[in-house]
C-alpha cells in the first residue's frame, strides 16, 4: 500500500514541517548568534532538544480539524520550552559565549518564522482541498438523528476541511443493513466511519469495531444524548486496567500552573503598577467627596477548592448592611453617582488585581460569587461546584459572552456554569488573552448588564 493511499492525505506534511523547522533554529542560530566554534555541536544539540520537546508539547499534532487558535496555542508552548532550552545550552557550553539578550530575540525570531511557515502549510492545504479537491477523506456515517445530520452539513459545506462524505445509513428503518454498509465501505474505499452510539446496539457496535479494525479504516463515535460521551474524556491504565476520567482540567498540569501563575503575576504587576498607582487616589477623592464610608469595599467569596477570601473592589454603592446578601441590580438606589460610572466601565474591579498577586484570583477565570449566593446555587444549579476547581477570575468567558452581572433568572446561571465549565475543560493562554482583549473592548463600548 503507498504511503498517499490512505485517507488521500500526504504521509510526509510532519515530517517535510519537522525539517522545515529543524532548518530554521538553525541557520537562524548559526548566523544570528554568530556560532563560528564547533557549529555541529549547537546543531546536534538544538535538533534534538527541538525534536524532544515538541513530542512533549505535541507540537506537530496538527491535524485537518485543529483550530487556528489551538495552533497558535501550540506555538507560544514551544516558544517558551525552547527558550528555556537555549539557555540552559548557553549555560552548558560557555565557550559559545552566548547572551541572554541574543537568545530573546533569536527565540523570537525563530518562532516568527516557524508560525508564518506553520499557518502558510495549514492555510494552503485548505485552499488545496477547495480548488483541487485533494488532501481528502472519504466519509459514510451510520446513524440518522440531528447530530449526524449536523455532522453531515460540516462535511459537505466545510470543504476546506478535506472531507468527502459518501453515505449516511439509517439504521432504525432497517436493522440487518450493517453488511451492506460494511461491504459499500469497501467498494467505494472510505477511509472513515463515524458512529452514532445511540443508534446502535452493543452487538453492531462490536461488530463495526471488529470490522474497522481487520480493514484498516478510522471509527470515530458520536456522542448521544448520554452525558458521559459529551466529555472530553481520558483514557488511562492502571496497571492492565483501562480507566476513564470524566473530565481533564489543562490547569492541573504543572507546566501550564507555572504558565497560568506567570502571566498573572506579571500582567497584574503592570496593571498595578502603570494604572493603579495613580488612579487609586483619583478614585478614592471622587468616592470620599460624594458619600461617607471607605473607599474599598472587601467582600468574602469562594474560591479555589471552595476557601473564602476577601475580594476587594472600589466602593460604588452608599454603606448599607445587606451589601454582603443582595447583589446590584438595575436602578438599585445603593449605587452612587461615581459608582454607576465605574462599574459601567469596569473600574471598580481593579482592585482584585492586588487578590492575584496575593494568589487567591486570576486574571481570567471562573467569576466568583458572594458565600451566600455560592450556598443557595450549588444547592440548585447542577454543576455549579466544578467552578470551584480552579481559580476564580477578574473576567470570564461568560462575562465575554453575555452572562455578566445580575442572576435576573436560572437561565442565567446556568448559561455562566456551562461557559465556565467549557472554560475550564479548554484552557489556554491564548483563551485568557482573547477573553482580556474582549473585556476591555466591552469596557470602552460599555455593558449593558454592567449597572
Amino acid at each position: 500500500m503507498s504511503l498517499f493511499n490512505h485517507g488521500r492525505y500526504s504521509g510526509f506534511l510532519r515530517p517535510i514541517s519537522y525539517l522545515l523547522d529543524l532548518i530554521i533554529i538553525n541557520l537562524v542560530g548559526l548566523f544570528y548568534l554568530h556560532i563560528e566554534r564547533d557549529p555541529f555541536i549547537f546543531i546536534a544539540f538544538v535538533s534534538i532538544g527541538w525534536i524532544i520537546l515538541s513530542i512533549y508539547s505535541k507540537f506537530y499534532e496538527v491535524y485537518r480539524y485543529t483550530r487556528p487558535i489551538n495552533i497558535l496555542a501550540l506555538i507560544v508552548k514551544q516558544l517558551i520550552l525552547y527558550l528555556l532550552f537555549v539557555f540552559a545550552f548557553s549555560g552548558l557550553y560557555h565557550e559559545f559565549k552566548i547572551y541572554p539578550r541574543p537568545i530573546v530575540k533569536y527565540t523570537l525570531l525563530c518562532f516568527a518564522l516557524i508560525t508564518i511557515v506553520k499557518l502558510t502549510i495549514y492555510y494552503l492545504l485548505q485552499r488545496y482541498r477547495i480548488s483541487f479537491g485533494g488532501n481528502y477523506r472519504k466519509t459514510v456515517i451510520i446513524g440518522f438523528n440531528k447530530k449526524t445530520l449536523a455532522l453531515e452539513n460540516f462535511f459537505n459545506k466545510k470543504q476546506e476541511y478535506g472531507y468527502s462524505h459518501q453515505k449516511t445509513f439509517d439504521f432504525k428503518r432497517n436493522q440487518n443493513l450493517i453488511n451492506e454498509c460494511f461491504q459499500y465501505i469497501l467498494d467505494q474505499g472510505i477511509d472513515e466511519i463515524y458512529c452514532s452510539i445511540s443508534e446502535l446496539t452493543n452487538d453492531q457496535i462490536a461488530d463495526i469495531v471488529d470490522f474497522a479494525d481487520n480493514n484498516l479504516k478510522i471509527l470515530k463515535f458520536i456522542p448521544d444524548s448520554k452525558e458521559i460521551y459529551s466529555k472530553r474524556l481520558k483514557y488511562e491504565y492502571y496497571d492492565y486496567i483501562p480507566i476513564l476520567t470524566l473530565r481533564t482540567i489543562p490547569l492541573e498540569d504543572h507546566f501550564n500552573m507555572i504558565i497560568k501563575r506567570g502571566f498573572d503575576i506579571i500582567f497584574s504587576s503592570i496593571v498595578v503598577v502603570f494604572i493603579l498607582s495613580w488612579l487609586t487616589p483619583l478614585i478614592a477623592i471622587l468616592i470620599k467627596l460624594e458619600s461617607k464610608g471607605p473607599v474599598f469595599f472587601k467582600q468574602s467569596r469562594n474560591g479555589f477548592n471552595y476557601k473564602e477570601f476577601d475580594c476587594y473592589k472600589f466602593r460604588s454603592m452608599t454603606p448599607n448592611k445587606v451589601a454582603n446578601l443582595h447583589q446590584a441590580t438595575r436602578g438599585d438606589q445603593r449605587v452612587t453617582k461615581v459608582g454607576k460610572f465605574i462599574r459601567k466601565t469596569s473600574i471598580d474591579e481593579l482592585p482584585q488585581f492586588f487578590n492575584v498577586l496575593f494568589g487567591d484570583m486570576s486574571v481570567v477565570g471562573p467569576r466568583p460569587h458572594m458565600v451566600s449566593h455560592t450556598n443557595m446555587y450549588a444547592k440548585k444549579i447542577d454543576k455549579f461546584m466544578v467552578r470551584h476547581f480552579v481559580k476564580p477570575g477578574i473576567t470570564g468567558l461568560a462575562q465575554t459572552s453575555g452572562f455578566r452581572g445580575e442572576v435576573e433568572t436560572d437561565k442565567d446561571i446556568i448559561g455562566r456554569v456551562r461557559y465556565d465549565i467549557f472554560y475550564i475543560e479548554n484552557w489556554s493562554l491564548l483563551l485568557d488573552i482573547k477573553i482580556i482583549f474582549q473585556t476591555f473592548i466591552n469596557a470602552v463600548k460599555g455593558d449593558d448588564k454592567a449597572y
